[in-house]
């Protein structure tokens, strides 16, 4: 029986995530054995042209030049695909913008052998996508322009593609994707294509090959006892974070994300300073739980001073919320919607780093244990170890693990 064949044409505007799913359809089809191939126009764009190409009016549709080199990759790249798929290839992804009608109906014309599925990532979320654009920035191409000319020209550049771009809406397969989310906003595929229900899995699911889960270091409020604020490490802390930075140090960390405490950036700092190339991102998803009006308060202050918060507290510590605050349960979304931040600015091949806090790094483990919920508020999350998680369709790996002697 001949093995089936499909092509998958990324769609959408840059910095919307096209690259790291494309690498994570072809990463999850080759662990079923399909064999799969990613065909990118820019880094096609990188090899073959030796002039500079990163200057935004490149990309400007009025460049007849720009354009004609563009079309000229995209029709290298097609003919690469089709012979790929002909000499044995079973899946085919092209990854570009891709978002003229024309560019479209000119992938359809030429690629008539095969099933084609066009796959839309979409995300409008202002900060995740000024982040991403950083980590565009960082190419070689853009080496020559200081970070705030590469931030304009590649938002100009943005500016040029979204002067062309017609969301999909009258192929006859297509994904529109929530590409921060995970989320299929809409699909019209009347009929079957291969390895659709694979494809369908894999871009709902968060998937991390390897994601190093840290606490804070020791901090003033730890000797305390005291919980929120802002406080920030102790001498001890530091040397914790110094130890972390030696352990860490032969393992490419490209990103840490951390929350937006002095704490959890103070940890990270050591570490990203032993790193050839790193850089700290901080989220506010990753803030410590906001207990209200008992922040900067010790657990036994909260048991003497407001003895009915105490108790409520204890009868259902995941769903009771702080006055004026949050609670575990209120925390989830949140939580959820900053792994899917750091997932989405991550490279499928990158190692993950994220340095929280004990409520915070409770609510990530269960993201990815399932834990029952009265259990999450009793998750282990000591300062000494870290949790080394790799979570995939086939794979659940959760190892404790020490980093000083």
């Amino acid at each position: 029986m001949d093995q089936e064949k499909l092509y998958i044409v990324m769609v959408g505007l840059p910095a919307r995530g096209k690259t790291t799913v494309a690498s994570k359809l072809k990463d999850n089809l080759r662990h079923d054995s399909i064999n799969t191939r990613i065909f990118n126009n820019g880094e096609l764009r990188r090899k073959m042209i030796r002039d500079d190409t990163s200057y935004a009016g490149f990309f400007d549709p009025r460049n007849r030049k720009g354009m004609a080199i563009r079309e000229k990759i995209a029709c290298i790249n097609m003919e690469k695909a089709r012979g790929f798929l002909r000499d044995g290839g079973q899946v085919a992804i092209l990854d570009a913008t891709n978002v003229s009608l024309e560019r479209r109906k000119k992938i359809q014309a030429f690629l008539n052998d095969h099933p084609i599925l066009f796959l839309e990532c979409i995300n409008e979320d202002e900060e995740i996508l000024n982040a991403s654009i950083l980590r565009k920035i960082d190419l070689a191409e853009f080496g020559h322009l200081t970070q705030a000319e590469a931030i304009e020209s590649f938002k100009q550049r943005i500016a040029f593609y979204e002067s062309i771009y017609h969301p999909l809406e009258r192929e006859k397969n297509f994904i529109r994707l929530d590409s921060l989310n995970n989320k299929i906003l809409h699909e019209e595929i009347p009929g079957r294509i291969p390895y659709q229900d694979q494809i369908r899995d894999f871009l709902v699911t968060d998937t991390v090959k390897n994601l190093y889960l840290i606490r804070h270091g020791e901090t003033y409020f730890n000797l305390e006892d005291r919980i929120g604020g802002d406080s920030e490490l102790t001498e001890n802390g530091r040397q914790q974070a110094l130890a972390l930075a030696e352990y860490f140090k032969k393992k490419k960390i490209p990103l840490i994300f951390t929350s937006q405490k002095r704490r959890t950036i103070q940890t990270a700092e050591p570490i990203r300073q032993m790193q050839e190339k790193c850089t700290i991102i901080p989220l506010s998803e990753f803030n410590e739980i906001d207990s209200g009006v008992c922040e900067c308060m010790s657990y036994e202050e909260i048991r003497t001073q407001m003895p009915h918060v105490h108790e409520a507290r204890k009868a259902d510590k995941y769903n009771y919320v702080y006055p004026g605050g949050e609670g575990y349960a209120t925390m989830k979304e949140r939580i959820d919607r900053g792994i899917k931040k750091a997932l989405y600015l991550s490279r499928p091949s990158d190692n993950i780093m994220i340095v929280g806090h004990r409520a915070v790094n409770r609510m990530i483990l269960s993201h990815f244990l399932y834990r029952r919920t009265e259990d999450v508020p009793y998750i282990y999350i000591p300062q000494d170890k870290f949790y080394h998680i790799v979570a995939t369709q086939d794979k659940k790996l959760f190892q404790l693990r020490r980093y000083a002697s």
